[in-house]
Formats: C-alpha cells, structure tokens, sequence
C-alpha cells in the first residue's frame, strides 16, 4: 500500500519557527524535505529529511517540491540590508512558489509578518484588510511586504499569508527572548508602557502553519471560513492583548534592571486574529505562561 502521508517541504527549516513547524509537521504524520543552507542543521526527527542548498536555486527547487503535498517557507534575512532582504525573499521565494506551482503542489503557506500592518499612533485595531505601510515603513516590513505581493501574482496556487507579530519562545535566535533582552541588558531600556505588544508563541503559530499545510483547514468559497482555492488569503495569528509594560517590564525584572517609561505618542489598538480562531485555531500559550518563560530564560 502506498504511502498516504503528506510531504511538506520546509525552508529556513534550522530556524526558530523552521523548526518548531518540522515538529508540529511529524507529529500530524507528514513527512518533512527539510531545506537548509548547512549540512547537519535540520531537525533529528524521525520523518524529516535534510535538503542542502539554496531554495532559490531553480534546481534545487524543482527536485525539492517535486510530489509534495505543501510547502511552508520561513526564511527572511531580517537584519540585513534592504537589498539583501530584497534578494532573498522578494525575488528568491517566488521561485520556489513557481516551482511548487508546475509541479501540482496544492499549497504554498508563507510566514509573512504582522509588521506590514500601518500600526502607527491612532490607528485602531488591525484586520487582514487594514491598511499597509508604506514605501517609508522601514526595510523589514516592506521587503516583507513586496514579497507578498509577488507571491500573489504566481497564479494556479493556494498561497496562504501567515502574519504573525512578536514571536516569542525559547531559542538563541529568538529575536524577543534572546535578541532583544540582550539590548536591554546592554542599555536599551526606554519604553511606553502603553504601547500594544502584540506577540504570538511559536509553538501555537506553528501549530497554525503545521495544519495549512496539511490540509486540516479546508479551502472555502470566503476567507473568513477558509483559504480561497487558487487564490492568496493572508491570516493574522496573534495571542491575547498586551502592552510593554507586561513585556518590556518582564523582561527588566528579570535582568535586574530599571525600565525608563517614556510618554511618546504609540499604537494602542490590538491585532485581531478572528480569522484564524474561526479556522479552527486556537493558541494555547497564554500572556502568563510566554512571561514565564521569558523570565525563566533570563533568570537562569
């Protein structure tokens, strides 16, 4: 009997979401095409096999997608310098959705970001439909947003916007348990407690991102009720509403230090996720348990 498990391809599948969605992937029974720039990066996972090299290389896209089921990709050099960014994510990832396409792939589930979202002082709550930054919103979520763009114009694919905001959870790249602390800890310490912080876990956006591409949400005729076939519908994932202060001060309490609250004008609206809760999602990483484990991380 043949095999009837699904075949995800992963990319950036070494990185803190990457490999947080491996996991979620073999634990519905999906085999994994894990893709990674160095040998001996990916998961140890039963079910998930290492692809080395680069996934925009046509090749090396063409024999990676080739039978799969789905294809998640989480790389986005954030950090590096605009062009760079533009490189890698606006032009790079089209090719493995091009790829994905002419090989009959189903789906193609992108982890986009919440930061292409206008967020700005006054502006309300934010929805899937709200407005875009700009062409001044900043390198990170423009690039990000380019590649949105460019990934809806690879037609005859079911391409789903994964857009998270913070992404917390243990993990030496992590950007807000380990990146950002380490700021704080060297002096960047000035805050407005007011400002909405919003977060996801990433274990919880994994679990999102692992049943996309399986097949557990199904396509529906309105987004609301699920992924447009053939079409490109982006998804806010966030967690319960939070300011700066819960986050900021956890993460000063932990180091020891004093927190300078600051009183510019900030965003206090809340990104909502309705969408995904109606799809079926629902986070299980409450504010109380990611500070936990914030502080823990920290204090230890």
């Amino acid at each position: 009997m043949a095999d009837s498990s699904p075949v995800v391809v992963v990319t950036g599948a070494n990185g803190l979401v990457g490999a947080r969605v491996c996991t979620a992937l073999v634990e519905r029974g999906a085999q994994v095409r894990a893709v990674v720039r160095r040998a001996g990066t990916a998961p140890d996972l039963a079910g998930v096999h290492e692809h080395v090299g680069d996934f925009a290389d046509p090749d090396l896209a063409r024999d990676v997608v080739a039978g799969a089921s789905a294809v998640v990709t989480t790389v986005h050099p954030m950090g590096s310098d605009r062009q760079v960014q533009h490189e890698v994510a606006v032009q790079g990832t089209p090719v493995l959705a091009r790829a994905a396409r002419d090989a009959g792939v189903p789906r193609l589930v992108h982890v986009s970001t919440a930061g292409v979202y206008d967020r700005s002082p006054g502006v309300g709550d934010v929805r899937e439909d709200s407005a875009v930054v700009g062409a001044d919103g900043g390198d990170y979520p423009v690039t990000k947003l380019d590649t949105d763009r460019a990934l809806a114009e690879v037609d005859g694919l079911t391409t789903l916007l994964v857009r998270p905001p913070a992404i917390l959870g243990a993990g030496e790249s992590s950007v807000w348990n380990t990146l950002r602390p380490a700021e704080v800890r060297d002096g960047e310490r000035g805050a407005n407690p007011a400002k909405a912080f919003a977060w996801v876990h990433v274990d919880d956006l994994a679990s999102l991102i692992a049943d996309l591409a399986t097949g557990a949400v199904a396509d529906a005729d309105d987004p609301e009720d699920g992924p447009t076939a053939g079409g490109t519908t982006a998804v806010v994932v966030a967690g319960e509403h939070a300011t700066w202060r819960d986050y900021h001060g956890t993460v000063c309490e932990a180091l020891g230090v004093e927190p300078e609250w600051t009183d510019e004008p900030v965003w206090t609206g809340r990104l909502v996720a309705d969408r995904a809760r109606r799809w079926g999602w629902t986070p299980r990483v409450n504010l109380a348990a990611a500070m936990a484990e914030l502080r823990t991380g920290l204090s230890g």
